[in-house]
């Protein structure tokens, strides 16, 4: 019974366009777990008994948060489901890392410097300085620009197929980001590749993400934009974080002009909320300035 209303939870977050295979995971286990004690609808009990048998604090919140969820969904339908109290296993979201905003000469150091990331006379070097040269010209989140195909580049731009919650987007490209690709394509021709992914190393596969944000943050430190390990500084999603603020710094002083730059730059980013692209209006003193001379107008204006 329980299994039956997981699916249809599931089924609803797919239709949205969520993968949701960690929820579904979580809840299948749940529902495992329940059904031993003969339970066709959530109990608030049952919920506790489960995720204190959790490894960690960690994974308690997480199935915590995903039976609790899901016990909304049910309730909603059939009151009998009971739906536990929020936070019990504490909350998870942390608030977001403050974003370094990284200089143009900052980035072309670090692009050069990746050309001597061994092994050296590979095709290596070269993907780690095209990488991240194209984060930087399009504000690329590191999964979308790693699951990019050789035959994404188009005649219109780059067609984005894995971008977040399953949407695909086409951006745009400047000339110059276009003909960087074209460079890179033409370099890569010349090495041996297992597969079609757009960048590669010598495994010929693209690299993984996280050996992607090693490699960025190892260069920002041997270059000293970084501290020593285990301080905080400069990511590798600074380079997106640094697009967006750009972009919005360029955006021309009008009430009108900025809501139609906010709404395309959602898009460009292949944000699911154009909520997540107001948050970079705070990112950099430039743009709180700005936000904080129109606030002291308007009050002023009231005021008046």
């Amino acid at each position: 019974m329980l299994n039956t209303h997981i699916a249809r939870y599931v089924s609803l977050y797919r239709g949205l366009g969520r993968k949701f295979s960690e929820q579904e995971r979580l809840l299948r286990q749940y529902a495992a777990f329940a059904e031993r004690f003969g339970d066709r609808h959530t109990r608030v009990q049952r919920i506790y008994d489960w995720c204190h048998t959790a490894s960690s604090q960690n994974v308690a919140r997480h199935r915590y948060d995903a039976a609790r969820n899901f016990s909304l969904f049910a309730h909603a339908e059939d009151p009998d489901h009971e739906v536990p109290p929020v936070g019990v296993f504490g909350r998870g979201k942390r608030p977001r890392p403050t974003p370094t905003i990284i200089e143009p000469d900052q980035v072309r150091a670090i692009m050069a410097a990746a050309l001597n990331v061994p092994p050296h006379g590979t095709i290596s070097p070269y993907t780690y300085h095209y990488l991240f040269g194209l984060l930087a010209a399009t504000g690329l989140r590191i999964s979308e620009a790693l699951a990019l195909q050789c035959d994404d580049l188009v005649e219109d731009g780059l067609v984005v197929r894995n971008g977040k919650f399953g949407k695909q987007r086409l951006i745009a490209l400047q000339p110059s980001t276009r003909q960087a690709l074209e460079a890179y394509i033409a370099i890569r021709a010349k090495h041996p590749a297992k597969c079609n992914d757009l960048f590669v190393t010598i495994r010929g596969r693209a690299p993984h993400k996280v050996r992607a944000h090693v490699v960025f943050v190892r260069l920002a430190r041997l270059l000293g934009y970084r501290g020593a390990t285990g301080t905080a500084g400069m990511r590798l999603h600074d380079l997106r974080h640094t697009f967006a603020v750009r972009s919005l710094e360029s955006c021309p002083r009008d009430r009108e002009a900025i809501a139609h730059h906010m709404a395309g730059l959602s898009v460009y980013l292949g944000h699911a909320s154009i909520a997540n692209t107001y948050w970079y209006l705070e990112a950099t003193p430039v743009l709180l300035r700005d936000i904080a001379a129109a606030s002291e107008q308007l009050f002023q204006g009231e005021a008046a």
